[in-house]
């Protein structure tokens, strides 16, 4: 593994949570904060989190324009040496190393999985995606069980462990939770708080279903490219301020580098490690 890179894991084996696009949001993120950031996406097929940055390495040309951006690749291949490879030279004096994993069990996710300082996984507010780690009473919401994938973390998570005595960070993302209803989120926070105690990982605040990320996508640009983007929109206001919550949420240590002098992101600084 590499020296001195913070390992952060966007998985879920359930599509259609926001995990690319919260991804791609958090690398730049990052970048914006002057950290060297980097990023695999491991999906070949969707490469969404690739296609992001490509749109964004192409805007910088045809807008002649200096943004932050971290350094990226996609993994095409069916051979753990060669991701390893990548992940050494991508990896390579490098803050962050962030990775995009597939919506669908995949071998080289769960391999991944077990590198991760920082495990995110990102749901949507519902018992459709709440089944994918616990099964509940139908009656009084209270969780059974664990399901397949929290088990399947809590092995990733002993693993790790017992190879190197490290900790993952298991972070609960909760993705468009104001699309839920008031009494449906209630049960579903309460579950969630339940299930946290049981497996420990941390739950924290995560994007909204906002047009502005879908619309963004082509050029690569996000809200944080404030002086590129000219005047805001309440909206668009809004989801800067959900990126910085995220990132602040997020509890990131310090890995060297911290925001420059003159460079205005309007995130905090990751905590400094003791």
């Amino acid at each position: 593994m590499t020296n001195n890179t913070h390992h952060i894991v966007f998985a879920n084996e359930k599509g259609g949570t926001g995990k690319s696009t919260t991804a791609v949001h958090v690398a730049v993120a990052l970048a914006y904060q002057g950290h060297k950031v980097a990023l695999i996406d491991l999906d070949p097929r969707q490469r969404t989190s690739y296609r992001y940055l490509e749109n964004r390495d192409a805007t910088m040309k045809r807008l002649n324009i200096e943004i932050p951006q971290p350094d990226y690749d996609v993994f095409e291949e069916d051979n753990l040496a060669r991701l390893e490879q990548m992940i050494e030279q991508l990896g390579h004096g490098v803050d962050y190393l962030l990775y995009d994993t597939p919506g669908r069990d995949d071998k080289f996710a769960r391999f991944v999985a077990t590198r991760a300082n920082t495990l995110v996984t990102p749901i949507n507010d519902s018992f459709v995606d709440f089944d994918l780690i616990g099964q509940v009473d139908p009656e009084t919401y209270k969780v059974k069980k664990l399901s397949f994938y929290a088990e399947l973390i809590w092995d990733a998570r002993k693993a790790r462990a017992k190879a190197d005595g490290a900790t993952i960070d298991w972070v609960l993302l909760r993705n468009r939770t104001q699309y839920v209803e008031a009494h449906n989120m209630k049960r579903i926070v309460a579950a969630l708080g339940e299930l946290s105690q049981r497996v420990g990982f941390r739950i924290i605040p995560g994007l909204s279903e906002r047009v502005i990320y879908r619309e963004l996508f082509p050029s690569g640009m996000m809200m944080l490219d404030k002086k590129h983007l000219g005047r805001l929109a309440t909206s668009h206001l809004a989801a800067r301020q959900e990126l910085r919550e995220l990132i602040k949420h997020l509890a990131l240590p310090q890995t060297g580098r911290g925001t420059p002098d003159g460079v205005d992101t309007g995130l905090a600084k990751p905590k400094l490690v003791a």
